[in-house]
């Protein structure tokens, strides 16, 4: 029986992951859950899944919680908690479904831990790639992606090497503006941009879905994840979402992974490799399908695709300063601060202005981050509150 954590239980990728836990008694232990706020569903799963250690991001929210749940269960507060916590010598594998930048130290803790990795956050990835994939191979840990694009390519490569490599086809379902012509994106408002059409998922990964930085990010998770240069990796649109990504090898073959989309699926491989489990999710009707549609992105119409391109061939710190500027514009956009073109401005101002460290230490990302959030602060603060129809 395989012990879990699951780091972000709150959130969409969290639920789905105890559901797949769930359908599969006798295969997984949950030994530790994790939430930022949320301790009501927090306490419904603790008394579901019985684990032994919880952390949540609040200290008055963890003593309330504390002693709610008694002695049985321990109880961690806030990013030093989650770093401890997945120290814990019972657990086999955290899966990290935290977003954001919030998932460096933790996931940095757990795999000197030697704790294998099931990974659903892009951007620890994106602003420590080189440094995250140099600790899995020294300490032995498998970086398991739970992203449907990036367990795609896993699967697709199978026991090929990365040197066989031609070409890595990213796929993207082109986001709810995919069909909006951009003279209408001047006067955007959250609640359209948040209504995607195939997907519910969190806030601020729609918003990246809308703006194609989603897929920026991947391509940058990608060149770390299986050491293939930005040359390498093309974008498709892909509406029908039914081919989650292709690898093309040198001698023209192209693998592909296909599935219904569902994050069970991704999640399940994840949490069971290297077996398959049987699941009782629907298949593919092959016969019903009229066909398929690929198309390339509009880079002048999503230009934070072009800036994820431009960080994968500058590297060093810039990716980090991608992500972080990024990750501030969108809340500002969410927070009605900005409009939604201003997202992609703020993201390249930015990093126009950053002096770019090659090869850094954690520090360094960890600064640089700093920097790029207090600069795009500063350029998101000079707007007035959107006033949205």
């Amino acid at each position: 029986m395989k012990r879990v954590a699951v780091l972000g239980s709150s959130g969409s990728i969290g639920q789905s992951t105890l559901s797949v836990i769930r359908s599969l008694p006798g295969h997984f232990k949950v030994e530790a859950l994790s939430v930022n706020l949320d301790t009501a569903k927090l306490r419904r799963q603790v008394k579901e899944f019985n684990p032994r250690l919880v952390c949540v991001g609040e200290k008055q929210a963890a003593r309330r919680l504390g002693t709610c749940l008694g002695s049985s269960v321990k109880v961690f507060c806030g990013q030093d908690g989650l770093v401890e916590m997945v120290k814990d010598r019972r657990i086999d594998l955290v899966m990290f479904a935290i977003s954001g930048s919030a998932a460096l130290d933790p996931l940095i803790s757990a795999i000197k831990s030697g704790k294998d990795i099931a990974l659903a956050n892009k951007e620890a990835l994106v602003m420590a790639g080189p440094l995250v994939m140099r600790l899995a191979r020294k300490h032995n840990v498998n970086i398991l992606p739970v992203d449907s694009e990036q367990s795609a390519i896993w699967q697709s490569l199978g026991p090929n090497r990365n040197s066989d490599i031609r070409r890595i086809y990213l796929t993207a379902s082109g986001g709810p503006l995919r069909n909006t012509p951009a003279v209408k994106f001047k006067d955007l408002s959250p609640d359209i941009v948040l209504r995607h059409p195939r997907w519910r998922m969190g806030r601020k990964i729609t918003v990246d879905s809308a703006t194609l930085m989603n897929k920026g990010l991947e391509l940058l998770e990608a060149m770390f994840l299986f050491g293939a240069g930005a040359e390498k990796i093309k974008v498709l649109i892909h509406p029908e979402a039914l081919i989650h990504s292709m690898v093309e090898f040198n001698d023209g073959v192209i693998m592909a992974q296909l599935s219904v989309a569902d994050m069970r699926i991704p999640i399940q491989y994840a949490l069971s490799y290297p077996q398959r489990l049987l699941n009782r999710l629907p298949g593919i009707d092959f016969c019903r399908l009229n066909r398929v549609h690929f198309e390339k992105p509009d880079l002048k119409k999503f230009p934070c695709l072009s800036l994820a391109y431009r960080a994968a061939g500058i590297l060093g710190t810039m990716p980090a300063v991608l992500n972080a500027a990024n990750e501030v514009s969108v809340n500002n956009f969410l927070n009605g601060r900005i409009g939604f073109l201003t997202i992609a401005e703020t993201v390249e101002k930015v990093m126009r202005r950053h002096k770019n460290i090659a090869d850094p230490l954690l520090p360094e990302i960890t600064a640089a981050d700093s920097w790029a959030r207090e600069e795009a602060a500063g350029i998101c603060g000079r707007f007035k509150l959107k006033c949205w129809r």
